[in-house]
C-alpha cells in the first residue's frame, strides 16, 4: 500500500493560499498572496527538493492542476528535480467540472467519488502518492482519514482571510512529530505521521509541578 503524503506552505493563521505570488488565487477575494517568496532560501528549497524525491504519482486539485500545467511544462528540467519530476510522473486530478486533463500525456481524471478513488491508488504498490497546494481536496483527504503523513512548512506571517489547511469539518486524530527544523528567513518546517485516535487528558493538583 501506497503512503499519502500532503506538503503545505502555510501562514502562522493556517492558510494555504496563494503561497507563491499575489494572482495565484484570488478566488473568494484573497488579496494577501505571495506572501512565501520574502522568506524563501536555500535550505528551504533544498528541503523540499528532498521531499519531492520520493514522488510516484501526484493527486492534484482542480486549480493546483491548472496552475501546475501553466507553469511547469514550460520550466526547463535539466538540473531541477521538482520540474522533471511533475512533468514525467502521472498527476491524478480530482474535479467536478474538467471533462479531460492533458499535461502531455501523463495527467488522469480521477473516476466516481474522491474517497474511492483515492483508496484504489492508495492500495497499489509503489512509492509515495504526493499531493502537493489542492486546499479543497485537502480537507476531503483529511475528513476521510487518507492521509498518512503531513509535510508542512509554516512561515511567520498572519493574512486573516483565506483558505486553510483545516477547515470546518476537520476530524479530531493525532499526529506524531517526526522531524522538524527551522529555516534560515523564519520558517518552521515539521513533518507529521498519523497517530490513531485523538487522546485527552487533565492536569490535577497534583501533577502540576509547583515553581518556587
Amino acid at each position: 500500500m501506497r503512503r499519502l503524503v500532503v506538503t503545505a506552505f502555510l501562514t502562522l493563521d493556517g492558510v494555504v493560499q496563494a503561497p507563491g505570488a499575489p494572482d495565484e488565487d484570488t478566488s473568494g477575494g484573497f488579496a494577501s498572496g505571495g506572501w512565501q517568496p520574502p522568506y524563501f532560501d536555500d535550505e528551504t528549497g533544498e528541503r523540499i527538493v528532498g521531499w519531492f524525491a520520493g514522488a510516484e504519482d501526484f493527486l492534484l486539485g482542480r486549480r493546483t492542476y491548472e496552475i501546475f500545467e501553466s507553469w511547469w511544462p514550460h520550466a526547463p528540467q535539466d538540473g531541477d528535480p521538482i520540474a522533471t519530476a511533475l512533468n514525467r510522473r502521472t498527476k491524478h486530478v480530482a474535479s467536478r467540472t474538467l471533462t479531460s486533463v492533458d499535461w502531455d500525456g501523463t495527467a488522469r481524471l480521477l473516476e466516481g467519488d474522491v474517497p474511492s478513488a483515492v483508496r484504489a491508488l492508495k492500495d497499489r504498490d509503489g512509492g509515495e502518492l504526493q499531493v502537493h497546494g489542492s486546499a479543497g481536496l485537502v480537507q476531503t483527504l483529511l475528513r476521510e482519514d487518507l492521509v498518512d503523513e503531513l509535510r508542512l512548512l509554516t512561515y511567520p506571517v498572519v493574512v486573516g482571510p483565506g483558505k486553510r489547511l483545516f477547515g470546518d469539518g476537520a476530524v479530531p486524530g493525532a499526529w506524531r512529530l517526526s522531524w522538524s527544523a527551522a529555516m534560515p528567513r523564519g520558517a518552521v518546517a515539521a513533518v507529521y505521521e498519523r497517530a490513531g485516535e485523538l487522546r485527552s487528558g487533565e492536569f490535577t493538583l497534583e501533577s502540576v509541578p509547583v515553581v518556587h
